[in-house]
């Protein structure tokens, strides 16, 4: 009777394992934000600040992109889960400082490095926490300033300057605040809603349609402004929703799993 082992392989060894592969698709994808930071900072280098936020952005675009593609092609792997997380830190975290630094940050010496770095450790640390509460975070809401929005806010304030051709010197320290805003709220408790449960396979009214289309020719009025107004609202939004849960005597936490874990104590206060 045939077991099912091969005769020639001898007991207690086992056979070669064949080496675990990657997914192609949502990686290309990641790849390419990757690239849009890399690009992002070698303009910002050589003085071409208007192309380096165009980098920032296209690098926020195709970073939502790749989950939903991986989830959509059912692709998801550890490997791309990392990849993702080492993608951000670039396009979102090292750039966006870098870019800031560059443009009108360095003036202030001491003080201009130390805002940007700030921001970029900030970014790391956002990344991390976000790597580990995973499990235990409520999906509607992020904990935190997201990291593409942050960066797009300091992009986005650099490409509306640039647009209006106001000199970098008359808002030094308007940049130096605005990096450290971003960079600090990344690392708040403060909820910010992700968006997570607008499902794009669910019909929605033909109005909603229409709004879209209003959207984008609002947008087009004059993309750096309205695009920098967006982005300006959501980074206030979720200190409102914070403070308003809070006069509502509800849970400011977006934490939705009790845990009593040693590294999770304290992330229900």
């Amino acid at each position: 009777m045939h077991d099912g082992t091969d005769p020639q392989t001898p007991i207690g060894e086992d056979r070669p394992r064949r080496p675990k592969g990657i997914y192609m698709l949502p990686n290309m994808i990641t790849l390419a934000a990757l690239f849009g930071g890399f690009y992002a900072v070698v303009m910002a280098m050589n003085g071409r600040y208007d192309l380096a936020t165009v980098g920032v952005f296209v690098a926020m675009v195709l970073d939502s992109l790749d989950g939903r593609v991986a989830r959509l092609t059912n692709t998801q792997s550890a490997f791309g889960e990392q990849m993702d997380s080492l993608s951000d830190m670039v396009s979102f975290g090292a750039a966006p400082a870098l870019i800031a630094y560059e443009w009108t940050l360095r003036d202030l010496g001491r003080w201009g490095w130390i805002a940007a770095f700030v921001y970029c450790a900030c970014a790391a640390l956002r990344l991390a926490r976000f790597n580990v509460n995973t499990g235990v975070v409520d999906k509607r809401y992020f904990q935190g300033l997201p990291s593409p929005a942050a960066a797009a806010l300091v992009a986005g304030f650099i490409w509306l300057m640039t647009e209006l051709e106001v000199p970098p010197q008359e808002v030094t320290w308007v940049m130096f605040a605005l990096t450290l805003y971003t960079g600090l709220t990344m690392v708040t408790n403060v909820p910010f809603y992700s968006f997570k449960d607008l499902s794009l396979r669910k019909s929605v009214p033909f109005a909603a349609i229409v709004l879209v289309a209003l959207a984008i020719a609002v947008i087009n009025i004059h993309p750096p402004t309205v695009l920098f107004g967006l982005f300006v609202i959501y980074g206030l939004s979720g200190y409102g929703l914070y403070f308003w849960r809070k006069s509502k005597g509800r849970p400011t936490s977006v934490i939705s799993t009790s845990t009593d874990e040693p590294d999770e104590r304290g992330l229900h206060d």
